[in-house]
C-alpha cells in the first residue's frame, strides 16, 4: 500500500536546491517518487510503505533546508 503526503520546504530558490532535497528524500528507503515544487516549495512523496515524517525531515535538514 503506498502512502502519499506533501510537504512545504523553506528556503529553496533554484534548481539547484530542488535536485538537492529531491535527491536526499528519494535516498530513504521505500520512496517510489518525489516531486518538488520550486515556486510553492511543496514536496509531494509518494512511498511503497508507511511514510516517517521524521525520516523526512532529517532528508530535508540534511539537503540544507528545513520544513515548515
Amino acid at each position: 500500500m503506498s502512502d502519499t503526503r506533501t510537504y512545504t520546504v523553506q528556503g529553496m530558490t533554484c534548481g539547484h536546491c530542488v535536485s538537492s532535497v529531491t535527491e536526499e528524500v528519494q535516498e530513504i528507503p521505500g520512496v517510489e517518487r518525489v516531486d518538488v515544487a520550486l515556486e510553492t516549495g511543496a514536496v509531494t512523496v509518494t512511498t511503497s510503505e508507511p511514510l516517517d515524517d521524521a525520516a523526512i525531515r532529517a532528508a530535508v535538514e540534511e539537503a540544507g533546508y528545513e520544513l515548515a
